[in-house]
């Protein structure tokens, strides 16, 4: 293609409302436009890029076995009801009506659908197992869609579905689409790190995040120093030696604390650290008030808290609820004397002496001890790990990096099979049901994370598996002359051997050109001046680590295929 007739509208100022540097990039490259808050058009150096990533993905999973179908967006309520999910899902699900007052939803994802559509056709165990899957836009009414297409509501997705005849069988099917998933990102050229996680939403026993790695990235994860361990923060167990509670301290007291709302301000009025003050924090569960108890230098995992309770609905409680369960405004809750349902976490066992809210206004206990004062349901890791902590595997030590999510694995089990029937005959023409597991991977948000992961000042350094184009030829020459000419011939000539190559033949500066290769990111960048074609050599530069080569005019095509094959090398990619 030719630059001249290629639409791609860069620019040159960073937009205003963009936060993160691939959202600022994707729209000063020319390669989305916002429609609406978070709905983008893919223009088409985005939507090549696009392609890129989705041949990648639909490439791995027809080798792993799994069969490509396409169900529709829209998926009517029935189906949602007959899992729970309508009214469990949330505001996130878009809901509407047709003409006929039928309740219908933008499919967020499709496991309803789909186990729709195999237990009407599936029949027997040897047609186990089978695992189908779709490339297709999906839509979830994000409360705060931001970062571009990191978080947006309309996005592409790769979600696929197995179904298997037993434990073993669905094992299997969960591993296979696990190292397919590792073989995706390899080859789409990313960092990446597999992390167990929690299955949240779509449920299901266990579930591995693959994540990729990005100091911008929104998730935290947690890593062993030694072992290959590694988990998200809701997933990430904590190892604490729990000691039997004692209660050898005085008796507590009330003290006065006036103002003191926070953690901070009470171990500083009062001379303690933060780590001898209890955090009560107070929860709506499943329309039933809970408190929850941290030493005052942790945080509280609220997804740990709900599992733990087996909760489909956990919310903070509003000041108004903190009021009426506890007598006393926000920042001064206590677990003595409160009649609701108390959990504490681990680590508050085997201390005593602690600080915590008298449940009334500007005042605090001294000397609480937990296993005299106060009626603690139970003790459990529902704290978020942090850097002090060591691996729950070896032992060792763990360290916290930022990643984003790019694809989830989940071993669903029987939830949605259960729920809506989908049964098979076995070897003794008995009934059984189908074990499923499902696999997600954010196509579109892929490009977002390898520009987060691959960038500089200039611009974008796309993975040469997923550039639109490989590379970039510029000349600087001018319409008619000899330099034209020559890179015209060039471009020919690595068309015919199947190259992917974008001729920028504008009439334009030079360092216009080279700003706008750098912003876009081509792997390559080809440059043929009036001085390199008196020499017969045409310069190369490697958009990633800025290196040049000159290359001889003299059968071109072959030096640069040599050049090329070192770029995909150093980037740890096999050229397909």
């Amino acid at each position: 293609m030719r630059l001249s007739r290629f639409y791609l509208p860069t620019l040159k100022e960073v937009p205003a409302d963009a936060e993160v540097v691939s959202h600022k990039l994707l729209l000063r490259a020319g390669l989305i436009r916002q429609l609406t808050s978070g709905i983008y058009t893919y223009l088409p150096m985005g939507l090549r890029a696009l392609n890129k990533v989705a041949d990648i993905v639909r490439q791995e999973m027809d080798r792993a076995g799994a069969q490509e179908i396409l169900m529709p967006m829209v998926q009517p309520a029935e189906l949602w009801k007959e899992t729970g999910r309508w009214e469990f899902y949330g505001k996130e699900l878009l809901r509407f009506k047709d003409r006929k007052d039928s309740d219908y939803c933008l499919g967020p994802t499709h496991e309803e659908v789909v186990t729709n559509l195999v237990r009407g056709e599936v029949r027997s165990y040897r047609q186990l197992p089978l695992n189908l899957y779709q490339i297709q836009t999906k839509f979830r009414d994000e409360i705060r869609p931001r970062f571009g297409l990191m978080r947006g509501r309309e996005f592409v997705m790769k979600d696929a579905y197995s179904f298997d005849r037993d434990e073993e069988g669905a094992n299997k099917s969960y591993w296979n689409m696990y190292q397919a998933y590792a073989q995706i990102f390899r080859r789409l050229g990313l960092k990446f790190k597999a992390v167990e996680a929690d299955s949240g939403a779509i449920g299901g026993s266990f579930s591995h995040e693959f994540m990729v790695l990005a100091a911008t990235g929104e998730d935290t994860i947690a890593t062993c120093q030694e072992c290959e361990w590694a988990a998200n923060l809701e997933k990430a167990a904590v190892i604490c030696k729990v000691l039997p509670c004692t209660d050898n301290c005085s008796p507590f007291t009330v003290v006065d604390t006036p103002g003191a709302h926070t953690v901070e301000d009470v171990a500083k009025l009062l001379g303690v650290t933060t780590r001898k003050v209890i955090k009560t924090l107070l929860f709506d569960v499943d329309g039933q008030p809970v408190a929850a108890l941290v030493r005052g230098d942790h945080e509280l995992n609220e997804i740990k808290l709900k599992n733990h309770l087996h909760a489909t609905d956990v919310r903070l409680a509003s000041p108004e609820q903190v009021r009426e369960w506890t007598g006393a405004p926000v920042g001064f809750a206590g677990p003595v004397d409160l009649k609701v349902r108390i959990l504490a976490d681990q680590d508050l066992c085997g201390d005593t002496g602690y600080v915590a809210g008298a449940n009334q206004a500007d005042k605090h206990l001294l000397n609480v001890s937990l296993s005299r004062d106060v009626e603690v349901e139970a003790y459990a890791d529902l704290r978020t790990i942090t850097h002090e902590d060591v691996c729950p595997r070896c032992g060792k030590g763990v360290n916290l990096t930022r990643g984003i999510e790019v694809g989830h694995v989940f071993k669903l089990g029987y939830k949605y099979s259960k729920a809506m029937h989908a049964t098979f005959l076995d070897e003794n023409g008995k009934d059984q049901t189908m074990v499923m597991g499902c696999y997600g991977i954010g196509v579109s948000r892929i490009i977002a994370s390898a520009i987060e992961q691959n960038h500089d000042d200039g611009g974008i350094i796309f993975p040469p598996s997923i550039a639109p184009y490989e590379a970039a030829l510029i000349s600087l020459g001018k319409s008619g002359d000899a330099v034209n000419a020559k890179a015209a011939e060039l471009y020919e000539s690595l068309r015919a051997e199947g190259i992917e190559v974008l001729f920028d033949d504008r009439e334009e500066r030079p360092g216009v050109k080279f700003k706008d290769a750098d912003l876009v990111g081509y792997p390559m960048q080809i440059v043929l001046g009036g001085k390199g074609l008196e020499r017969g050599v045409v310069e190369a530069k490697d958009r990633r680590t800025g290196e040049k080569a000159e290359l001889p005019l003299e059968d071109f095509t072959k030096a640069f295929k040599a050049w090329r094959d070192e770029i995909w090398a150093g980037w740890g990619l096999e050229r397909p």
